[in-house]
């Protein structure tokens, strides 16, 4: 409306200066006049630079099948005004875009609500039906009352809401599980089955509703169903089983269609490995023949719809894929494949009717988790043929994920991949930091460790058996590998680079922040940290993607922040947290992994995921929903681990694992407990349940009063044994008494300058805070010398050795460690929270408040680094020159900064040519120890100071 000049015609000045217009005349010019006038101050109360952005619905971008009656809808703003804030807001929710189009509510019409809330506001609105599309769209004012502009139309749509909502029945093929674990081992193909159905007309909307344990791969009418891979995420069975939706509208036609499906072990079917020679998961997780359960909801013009539903009318056959386990890999007899198997029409007279199978026991819930996708083709950087026919193909680094076999060769020509992460010095393939659960050789009477009909070593592998007749191509189905190197053998002739292409696969999480520096070194760390983080994210966070593969607690714990700072973690976390409900025991006990696989014996370090992960999603994502749903599981846990430790000392569990100091349990575990107690009392203020608050600040008053009364030399700052790690973590989690924290970081110091030489000791709790705990104590020199060196131990030290993603041990190791492990990547949290200086606030709500503390470092001329917030865009650069510091940033509207300028003197600080002590009274900068502090508002600001 601003732009909308009509008197651009003729000026007016010049109009009154060359003409004597009629009084008629100039009535009617009057009148346009004022009514101009009334219109650009009408839109002048519009912000033309206050933008709605990014919709969300339970925290996804226009998601089909959500699970809720009561979606939570959240929305950004973007604005170059400084001090921008939201007054108020207005939401439109309607049945169709044509509506939103003329500002119709027809399902919801929020009206203008007094609030500066832009996350997870409920809807209120007529209540919704299952499959229920909707469209919406917002529009805010401003703190001065001006209003945006509508944002674009987003949507969702509803799942089946209700278990009534399910026709389908759970079906198989009525194969018996074997009775002898050495069984399992042999071929067992992979289930095909179709379903064929006619259509009197074309559909104008189609919905698939479908799961399948342990994975599936559905078509429609020939054409794959969707990009995902690995389908559905990994639960707990028994208690819950997540369906994807899918729009398959343009994949049926009028007239005869078939869906077909295929089906993979996964975790469902798991194969009776003894992981260690003892941890067999069939006997912890649920299990059965794979199954799947799918619905079709096909709507047509004339208003009339048809549902097609597995049950027993479908027909099922063997398929190709003769083997699938996830550890073991994948055998593929292209000879067996059935042409045209998923299409109409073909003659499936000698098939089978599939059979009704026993319920797995899980609620039916839509899938909110990121899935898994193809995410990038990677190319060999080498090929070698270390023995004849052997050849190793070298991808250049270590990712999680499959490869692309291209071959034309005679009929009954085996190809065999194997799978490793190192190389032998003959330069075969050396597999054995990637062997599933250690499973290697023959135990002493000659049986293999595995159990039995396990092979001897548990390799990685795929084989492929060719139909010939052509050019092949082949990508396993139903497993994944972490690797770096293949050995392909059997290939006929020479192997070429087009032959083989990697395939990373991940899931598909939303990149969040970016870091980068002047300093090289650092870039590499962070770009392994990444490559590690993305290598073990398939539908749990995994400890690594190929010889456990299991969400583990613990490295949970310790890389979350990483996670979210890299990665928008919203959904992937949430679905972990009721993995862990999921997996608790009758009597409240949590997990050490979730979905739990039989491991019990880490302790407090791990189980507090549930409530630390409720926590860091609430200061990330607002997610307070999630904290009322799982807040009784997390407080049913606390109070039976401490009428386990009557007298707050927890003796039992994993202690800081992979350290190189020894440490007691005691003295690592027992300030996690306290940490959960100050947890949980957090948690229960957000619900405003005061007794609780009450109880357990008391409990970590008393855990804490306990720990410093067996562990704390007083008057000396030491925390016994005295190990980086008890000094780190003891302050990081802030439980000395303030007269004792200058000792403390003092014998931190002397520790890693004077014993180990500026390297540091820890394992994975003590590494985690180590560096936060120097950088808060203004030894942000001696942190980044720490993550410089490359000598052991450190993270130079494996890239001078040749890593590409994070050890599981410091140490290099060539048989059992493995090398693509999350736990040591709390460093890329250091980068963002301190070199950047990006810090949510201890009480953030969203993002809402964030300090932004950078720390110039010796050999930093330079940082840059970005964080898309919930809120919005969070953005540093800073640079330093000689004795010359500047610092760029952006603060997202709708959000507070405090700002920490390194300065040697306050009255140098410039800010467009003013002084520190010229800017405004709110942006008063107050003087700190090397810094000085001001809190600003959104908009983007550059300051200098001067800096020694």
């Amino acid at each position: 409306m601003n732009q909308i000049i009509l008197c651009n015609l003729v000026p007016m000045k010049k109009i009154t200066e060359n003409w004597v217009l009629p009084s008629a005349r100039r009535s009617i010019i009057y009148f346009v006049f004022i009514v101009l006038m009334f219109i650009l101050l009408i839109g002048g109360n519009k912000d033309k630079g206050l933008r709605v952005i990014d919709l969300r619905t339970e925290y996804r971008v226009n998601p089909l099948g959500i699970g809720t009656p009561v979606p939570r809808l959240s929305w950004a703003l973007d604005s170059d005004s400084r001090n921008c804030t939201q007054r108020a807001y207005r939401i439109l929710v309607a049945d169709t875009e044509e509506d939103l189009e003329n500002e119709v509510g027809s399902l919801w019409d929020s009206g203008k609500v007094q609030s500066s809330e832009t996350l997870n506001i409920p809807y209120a609105g007529i209540p919704l039906k299952s499959g229920q599309k909707c469209f919406w769209k917002v529009r805010v004012w401003d703190g001065n009352g001006r209003v945006s502009d509508w944002s674009e139309t987003a949507f969702w749509e509803t799942a089946l809401l209700e278990p009534d909502d399910w026709q389908a029945e759970w079906i198989y093929d009525g194969k018996p599980l074997p009775k002898e674990e050495a069984e399992f081992y042999k071929n067992d193909p992979a289930p095909l089955f179709r379903k064929s159905f006619i259509l009197a007309q074309k559909p104008v909307k189609a919905r698939l509703y479908i799961s399948g344990l342990g994975y599936y791969e559905a078509y429609l009418n020939g054409q794959r169903v969707g990009d995902r891979v690995l389908d559905p995420g990994w639960t707990d069975y028994a208690r819950r089983i997540l369906y994807s939706t899918y729009d398959v509208t343009t994949l049926l036609q009028k007239g005869l269609n078939c869906l077909g499906v295929v089906l993979g072990n996964g975790w469902y079917n798991p194969l009776p490995l003894r992981m260690w020679g003892r941890l067999n998961l069939r006997e912890y997780l649920p299990v059965g023949r794979p199954c799947l359960i799918a619905q079709l909801h096909i709507s047509f013009a004339d208003g009339s719809c048809y549902t097609v539903v597995s049950d027993s009318s479908w027909k099922v056959h063997d398929g190709p894929i003769l083997r699938n386990n996830i550890y073991l890999g994948e055998v593929y007899d292209a000879r067996q494949e059935l042409h045209g198997w998923n299409t109409p029409g073909f003659n499936d007279s000698a098939w089978k009717q599939a059979v009704s199978a026993p319920n797995p026991g899980g609620r039916l819930e839509p899938q909110s988790q990121p899935p898994i996708r193809i995410k990038e083709e990677i190319r060999p950087c080498s090929i070698s043929e270390p023995r004849p026919g052997v050849y190793i193909v070298d991808f250049g680094e270590n990712f999680a994920g499959l490869v692309r076999l291209q071959i034309k060769a005679p009929r009954g020509t085996k190809i065999r991949l194997r799978y490793g992460e190192l190389l032998y010095p003959d330069g075969t393939l050396n597999p054995m930091t990637s062997v599933c659960g250690q499973i290697k050789g023959l135990r002493n009477d000659g049986s293999p460790i595995g159990g039995p009909g396990a092979p001897e070593v548990a390799f990685q592998q795929d084989e492929y058996i060719c139909k010939g007749g052509g050019k092949e191509v082949y990508i396993p189905h139903f497993t994944f590998h972490g690797f770096r190197y293949v050995e392909v053998t059997g290939f006929p002739g020479p192997l070429k680079p087009e032959a083989l292409t990697g395939l990373r696969l991940h899931a598909d999480v939303e990149n969040a922040g970016s870091f980068i520096c002047s300093d090289p070194l650092f870039n590499l760390i962070q770009e392994m940290t990444r490559r590690t983080f993305l290598s073990n994210l398939f539908s749990v966070q995994s400890d690594c993607p190929h010889r456990e593969r299991f969400g583990y607690g613990g490295d949970m714990a310790v890389t979350c922040e990483a996670m979210m700072m890299n990665f928008n973690m919203a959904t992937f976390y949430a679905k972990a947290v009721r993995d862990w409900q999921d997996a608790a025991f009758p009597n409240g006990m949590l997990t050490d992994t979730a979905p739990f696989v039989g491991i019990q014996y880490c302790g407090v370090g791990w189980a507090m995921i549930h409530p630390l992960l409720q926590a860091e999603l609430y200061r990330y994502y607002a997610n307070r929903r999630l904290i009322e749903e799982q807040y009784t599981t997390s407080r049913r846990w606390l109070n039976l681990v401490d009428s386990q430790y009557p007298d707050h000392i927890v003796t039992e569990g994993l202690g800081d694992h992979e350290g190189l100091e020894p440490a007691p349990v005691a003295t690592i575990v027992t300030p996690l407990y306290a940490q959960s107690a100050r947890i949980l009392s957090q948690l229960a203020s957000i619900l405003e349940l005061k007794d609780d608050v009450v109880k357990y600040k008391k409990l970590f008053q008393d855990i804490q009063r306990a720990y410093l009364g067996r562990f704390l030399e007083h008057g000396t700052g030491k925390v016994r044994p005295h190990t980086q790690a008890t000094q780190a973590i003891a302050l990081g989690l802030d439980l000395l008494p303030r007269k004792e924290r200058a000792r403390a970081v003092q014998v931190l110091i002397d520790k890693i300058k004077k014993e180990y030489h500026g390297h540091l000791s820890t394992g994975i709790f003590g590494t985690r805070f180590l560096l936060e705990v120097l950088s808060r104590a203004g030894q942000a020199d001696l942190a980044a010398e720490i993550v410089r060196q490359t000598t052991f131990p450190g993270w130079g030290y494996m890239l001078e050795r040749g890593a590409t993603t994070l050890w599981e041990h410091w140490e290099f190791s060539d048989n059992t460690f493995s090398h693509n492990h999350p736990m040591f990547g709390s460093v890329s949290a250091w980068f963002f929270h301190w070199l950047a200086g990006i810090q949510p606030d201890p009480q953030a709500e969203g993002f809402d408040k964030f300090s932004i503390r950078p720390q110039p470092v010796r050999g930093i001329t330079w940082v840059k680094a970005e964080y898309k917030s919930v809120r919005g865009v969070i953005r540093v650069f800073w640079k330093r020159d000689k004795e010359k510091f500047m610092l760029k940033i952006t603060v997202p509207p709708n959000t507070r900064a405090k700002v920490f300028m390194p300065t040697s003197n306050v009255t140098s600080i410039r800010e467009k040519g003013k002084s520190g002590r010229e800017l405004p009274k709110k942006r008063a900068w107050k003087v700190g120890t090397g810094y000085a502090v001001c809190e600003l508002g959104s908009g983007t600001y550059t300051f200098s100071s001067i800096y020694k």
